[in-house]
């Protein structure tokens, strides 16, 4: 008996509560109406609550009564809240979440760039470590750039060739400031390196087109370059080989807030030469002096960092004159750049951020050109213009003074708001025999740009751009857009437009400063996927020119042309243990009326095909590595563009295209210890195969006679040893293979 009474009290206390009970029932759904699963729905201040299932449903029982907040919550969304009034009726709940916004997950807008390691976003295609082993490169930035889609093969001039661009139109930054001579001078077809070692920089960013506002003055690219913050500790290092030296020392402060350091370099080809022979006949041989020195200090919430590089080159050249059988064109030059460059970044707090920089870079060039008979005796023949005019001396000094502001404020959402001016000083001086003109112009800017997130798949940006040149005494609006949408899977699409403006450069200037800007509208698609070591990039752009320079009959903006095609580019770092490989393909359609065409050409500077095959192997039971490259190209027209009669108009005299460009480039490097020195020996080969490469064609004054464009040598060759005291720069090596 007195359990069946005990059993019938707990059946009616069971009872009672189970009728007490409030059920709220509901489901929760993303912006696209996808069930949720896994979201914590609950009521606040109690502890009842549930998790949705894998069709994102919930249910929920409580005894609770009165009002109460019901809350859903779950990991990458928006914290989502409802009031509701409890009684004994049950209470249906939808929930709809918004995606949470953050910078880890957030799509990243990639149309017209290439990253390398410059934050949490950049897409690391390219870094140093890149450019050092790249095979045919030599440690040189812009040779290594050039391996990318996008770039064109011009092996007799330096300089970035960008969509069918010539060299000026891709512009350099370090820091924030614009770098306007970043190469060595350099005598007529034969290519010249960059002033600034790649370790120099922690990242590269490269731009084929629709770029930022915050970056002008520039019509087809800008590559974007930061130098590194504080090194991991005090080092030491030198760098030893038959064509060139160097030393350096980076000393970290033992309170780790700031650092200081200097290298210098020298470089003389003299005993290279000797071994390797060239087809021109240095009577100088190409030497060069490079120092440069920097220093860094953490501050409270960001960095400032100055950096200053001085650089002298002297060389000379004597190549048979075209336009005679036994007479020779000497040219001698020098040149020195001094570059100034400060950059202070600083949180600001509460989503503001400040990047201010400035610069100061003077350049020299003094070049001299003779007429010299067999015995290298100076000729002076007046009597005929095209000889004439071989004898000359040219001293060109320009210089640049840069200031620019840049204000961020980053939203909760991420999205961001930049806007800023800058203030550029040029000044151009140049002494031609016995002509003299000085150019001096003020160019300012203002600038603003918004990211605006509306998912973490899908973000626009907006930008717009104001500048005004004093010398042109004329202002223009650059307007720019772009928008990424995800689609999952490590899959991006993304497009850009934007209008680019550019001065037209001084040695059109000099003749007339009448002249207005330059002009190039960019149109760009691209799909991309990177998913677990892998990366697809495919790009299709459009890039129509106006108001190009017309040399013909006057100096004039008359000139116009478009380039169009479509990139490819695949690297793959770790389906291969050990193994990086990549292949890249750029097809071009570009026609050019400017300068003396006498009508809408494909430039010399451009070819339809152009593809480079890449791989890197490092053994790890030896401590060596190997780079191969091979890169073909199809043959680029060329042109002997001639006056008539009357002078006034120029018509095409001889016309063709080269056979075509193919390198197969190898490098070799080794790791090791020379006493307390951690070492990598390196060594490099180019055009193993020994293939002919003609970049065009010289003409004689009446195209008659025209030569062939060959480098100095069919070969080059390069052999170093790095050292480094105070960082073993061997494993570094190791762990970004």
């Amino acid at each position: 008996m007195p359990k069946k009474i005990l059993t019938i009290i707990l059946f009616l206390l069971v009872t009672t509560v189970a009728l007490g009970q409030a059920q709220i029932t509901g489901s929760v759904t993303d912006n696209k109406k996808q069930a949720i699963p896994g979201v914590s729905v609950a009521l606040k201040d109690t502890y009842d609550g549930a998790t949705t299932d894998s069709t994102g449903r919930f249910r929920i029982s409580t005894t609770e009564k009165g009002t109460f907040t019901l809350i859903a919550s779950a990991t990458g969304y928006e914290t989502k809240v409802q009031t509701i009034t409890l009684g004994s009726e049950p209470i249906q709940i939808d929930f709809a979440l918004k995606e949470k916004i953050s910078e880890l997950n957030a799509v990243t807008i990639t149309a017209g760039a290439f990253g390398g390691g410059l934050g949490k976003k950049g897409l690391t295609v390219l870094s140093s470590l890149d450019v050092q082993t790249t095979a045919g490169a030599n440690a040189d930035i812009s040779r290594a750039v050039n391996t990318l889609p996008g770039a064109q093969q011009i092996n007799n001039q330096e300089g970035l060739f960008v969509r069918g661009g010539d060299s000026y139109e891709a512009k350099q930054f370090i820091d924030g400031s614009l770098v306007s001579r970043p190469y060595y001078l350099s005598a007529s077809n034969i290519p010249s390196r960059g002033r600034y070692p790649a370790t120099l920089f922690k990242g590269f960013a490269f731009s084929t087109g629709g770029y930022s506002a915050l970056y002008g003055q520039a019509l087809s690219s800008v590559l974007i370059m930061e130098t590194i913050d504080l090194p991991q500790q005090s080092e030491a290092n030198a760098f030893i080989s038959p064509i060139q030296n160097s030393l350096g020392v980076q000393k970290l402060a033992k309170n780790q807030r700031s650092s200081f350091g200097f290298n210098y370099q020298y470089t003389n080809t003299s005993l290279y030469y000797a071994l390797v022979k060239q087809t021109p006949d240095y009577f100088i041989r190409p030497r060069f002096h490079n120092a440069d020195a920097n220093f860094r200090i953490r501050t409270k919430n960001g960095m400032i960092k100055y950096y200053t590089t001085f650089s002298y080159n002297k060389l000379g050249v004597r190549n048979p004159n075209i336009d005679t059988v036994d007479m020779k064109t000497a040219i001698t030059l020098s040149n020195y750049n001094w570059f100034n460059a400060l950059n202070w970044k600083e949180n600001l707090g509460d989503g503001w951020k400040m990047t201010l920089s400035a610069s100061y870079s003077i350049t020299h060039d003094s070049i001299s050109s003779q007429l010299q008979d067999a015995n290298n005796v100076p000729q002076y023949i007046s009597e005929k213009y095209w000889l004439d005019t071989v004898n000359f001396r040219l001293d060109r000094k320009e210089s640049l003074i840069q200031g620019k502001a840049v204000i961020e404020k980053k939203f909760s959402n991420l999205n961001t708001i930049r806007f800023g001016s800058e203030y550029w000083y040029s000044s151009y001086n140049f002494h031609y025999n016995k002509i003299s003109k000085e150019l001096p112009d003020q160019l300012t800017a203002g600038f603003a740009e918004t990211e605006l997130y509306f998912t973490n798949s899908l973000v626009a940006t907006f930008g717009i751009r104001a500048e005004y040149s004093s010398i042109l005494q004329k202002a223009k609006v650059a307007p720019r857009a772009s928008l990424a949408y995800r689609m999952g899977n490590g899959s991006t699409i993304s497009a850009a437009y934007g209008q680019f403006w550019q001065k037209p450069e001084n040695t059109y200037l000099q003749v007339t400063s009448s002249l207005g800007y330059t002009k190039a509208t960019h149109y760009i698609i691209n799909y991309q996927r990177q998913v677990r070591g892998t990366f697809l990039r495919v790009e299709a752009f459009y890039k129509q020119y106006e108001d190009l320079i017309k040399t013909v009959p006057t100096y004039n903006n008359s000139g116009s042309g478009y380039a169009k095609g479509i990139e490819l580019y695949f690297r793959d770092k770790t389906s291969f243990k050990h193994l990086d490989y990549s292949i890249s393909y750029s097809y071009l359609d570009t026609k050019r009326d400017y300068l003396n065409y006498p009508r809408a050409l494909m430039p010399n500077i451009a070819a339809n095909h152009t593809a480079t095959a890449s791989v890197k192997r490092f053994f790890t039971q030896i401590g060596t590595g190997a780079s191969l490259t091979y890169t073909f190209a199809t043959g680029r027209p060329y042109y002997a563009i001639i006056p008539d009669s009357t002078g006034k108009a120029y018509y095409i005299k001889d016309q063709g295209k080269t056979n075509g460009y193919q390198t197969l480039d190898m490098s070799v490097y080794h790791l090791t210890t020379i006493g307390k020195a951690s070492a990598i020996l390196y060594a490099s080969a180019t055009n193993l195969l020994g293939r002919t490469n003609i970049s065009g064609y010289n003409y004689s004054y009446n195209a008659l006679v025209k030569q062939p464009i060959l480098p100095p040598a069919q070969r080059t060759f390069f052999v170093g040893l790095i050292l480094n005291w105070g960082i073993d720069r061997r494993q570094s090596t190791i762990d970004n293979l």
